[in-house]
């Protein structure tokens, strides 16, 4: 049977017509999520050593592929996520790419920057929820627990835990602790010596790292020298920025092992982290960004993903209630490391296991077997509800 071919071009018509129709009537039923995300990372000054630095968009590449993971389960949906990307050169422009931001009607942020923006930035975005990806500060979460920020890096009190926890396994009790000359290494310093407390450890030595020379050259001559003293079984080095620490191994006054920022690592997230679905992501984040995924790219990548959980549960983007959500431990968070994931009510601390690594192999995660817990053994990492004085949970943000 054939039709006419007027009748044919209305039919036609008309066709096209029923499915722009259909088009805008999911469009208007689509859920629009736009997430910001502000990067500012301060001068480190010259390292004084040739470790390969960090990537220039670490943090940014995780919250992309986040994006692009929650859009492939979003469309099925109704929800369309966006990131819209604020990256700064200074405190001030940070903050004020966080006004343009907040004045085209973001309330959801992932941040990488330091302490001292983040509090900055939660104070000028009372209505907004900020995930923080780029501090591993104590302070955020203990005494000054900013109400609006949740943080997905884990703490240096958490990564100094998890080493701690292996070290105690292994009967290596007693430290010689090398502390760099920055703020940053005396932070980790200090969460060393709490975690030593805590597990029973000995600071057999403590020596503070006060040259200004590149040890490239001399590191042999130097280094077993400045490491003789009391007998230890491990070295602890505190030295974020890389000045002198990857001189260490093999260089100390007893063929001892290494651990901190050098040598054997905590860390959030690493290349060689493969189990329970990782190799999947980890094939996924080298595809998009040409590079290894490292543990701010993680945090970033989970700050995304904690929203797009809470908007599939809640049918909605609202901040507060995100926020409140995640405190009840009712957020169903999946981040490829074998147990399930929540934020701490009393902190906003993403809870989670720290990977052991050394550059090319995962040693072992933490916590280990026998740290136990009277609710969830991963509170044995960080700090615990009765050791700070923040009760998120039960306050408003």
């Amino acid at each position: 049977m054939q039709f006419p071919a007027a009748s044919l071009r209305r039919y036609l018509l008309a066709l096209a017509c029923g499915l722009v129709a259909a088009t805008l009537q999911a469009a208007e039923g689509e859920l629009q999520i736009r997430i910001g995300y502000l990067d500012f990372q301060p001068e480190r000054g010259p390292i004084l050593s040739n470790v390969i630095p960090e990537p220039e968009d670490a943090g940014l590449r995780g919250a992309e592929l986040a994006i692009v993971d929650s859009n492939s389960t979003g469309r099925f949906l109704k929800q369309q996520f966006e990131l819209v990307v604020g990256r700064s050169h200074s405190h001030e422009d940070l903050l004020a790419a966080a006004a343009k931001q907040h004045e085209q009607g973001i309330r959801l942020f992932v941040v990488n920057a330091p302490a001292d923006s983040l509090r900055a930035l939660s104070q000028a975005l009372p209505d907004s929820l900020l995930f923080n990806a780029g501090s591993p500060d104590d302070s955020l979460r203990t005494a000054n627990c900013p109400g609006n920020v949740l943080h997905t890096l884990p703490s240096r009190a958490m990564l100094a835990d998890g080493l701690a926890q292996f070290l105690a396994v292994r009967r290596w009790s007693r430290w010689l602790l090398i502390v760099g000359q920055t703020e940053d290494d005396k932070a980790y310093a200090d969460a060393l010596r709490r975690s030593a407390k805590r597990f029973g450890m000995k600071i057999v030595a403590e020596k503070p790292w006060s040259f200004d020379n590149d040890q490239r050259r001399s590191a042999s001559a130097d280094m077993p020298l400045f490491t003789q003293t009391a007998e230890y079984d491990v070295v602890l080095v505190a030295d974020e920025r890389g000045d002198f620490g990857e001189y260490i191994p093999y260089n100390t006054w007893y063929p001892r092992p290494v651990a901190g920022t050098q040598g054997l690592t905590p860390v959030g997230w690493h290349k060689t982290v493969e189990t329970f679905g990782a190799a999947q992501l980890q094939k996924r984040f080298e595809a998009h960004a040409g590079r290894w995924m490292n543990s701010v790219d993680f945090a970033a990548w989970m700050g995304v993903r904690s929203v797009a959980a809470a908007v599939t549960r809640l049918r909605n983007d609202d901040p507060a209630q995100i926020r409140q959500l995640a405190l009840s431990d009712q957020l169903p968070l999946d981040g490829f490391k074998g147990r399930k994931l929540s934020f701490r009510p009393w902190n906003g601390e993403l809870r989670q296991p720290i990977e052991l690594v050394h550059p090319r192999a995962l040693v072992s995660t933490s916590p280990q077997e026998g740290f136990l817990h009277p609710s969830n053994e991963m509170d044995s990492l960080g700090f615990d509800a009765p050791e700070v004085r923040c009760n998120l949970a039960g306050s408003e943000p």
